[in-house]
């Protein structure tokens, strides 16, 4: 019987999650999701897009009852990714640094692009476009069908973003030590 502190728990059950790391079971995550099932914290019930089927592979890996998608995280939908209507994108970049999965391409004043292949249609693009040029559309191969590449590119993603806020902080304080000095100076 698999008890729910085995040590590997919560890589068994982040390994059973569609790593859309769209954030609607109210982690940031897919990891810190599985962090939260696996210590009692969080339902099994809260992934939107794993829906029915990985709640009861949940529910199968921990030995609890199979319940109903709770409706306060969202509802179970066909799998979609996001498409960018290009005649009315502005190049703002917003969409870009919420893509958990680097998915949309582009650059500042330049048109963006969806790469259909790796969109997790976790709609986190969707916010933050000032001119709602963002929709999300049916998706012919969904890449939820494709957990551990959306893992690998979310890792990816966490890492660049990490690195850029380190460079930047380290920029800053060469700035401010700078500025010190030519303060400090006769």
């Amino acid at each position: 019987m698999l008890h729910p502190t085995a040590p590997d728990i919560v890589a068994r059950i982040d390994a059973l999650l569609p790593q859309t790391q769209c954030t609607r079971c109210g982690y940031p995550g897919c990891k810190p999701y599985a962090a939260a099932v696996a210590c009692g914290e969080a339902g099994i019930n809260q992934c939107p897009p794993g829906g029915s089927a990985t709640i009861a592979a949940l529910a199968a890996l921990l030995r609890r009852p199979v319940l109903p998608l709770n409706p306060a995280n969202g509802v179970e939908n066909a799998p979609r990714v996001a498409w960018i209507d290009e005649s009315r994108c502005i190049g703002c970049a917003r969409c870009l640094a919420p893509c958990p999965v680097d998915a949309i391409v582009g650059a500042a004043k330049h048109m963006h692009t969806v790469l259909s292949d790796r969109c997790t249609g976790c709609e986190l693009c969707l916010p933050p476009c000032p001119v709602d040029c963002i929709e999300l559309r049916d998706a012919t191969a969904p890449a939820t069908a494709q957990p551990a590449l959306n893992r690998a590119r979310f890792d990816a993603h966490t890492t660049r973003l990490m690195s850029r806020s380190l460079e930047r902080q380290r920029e800053l304080d060469a700035k401010k030590a700078g500025a010190s000095r030519r303060n400090t100076e006769p």
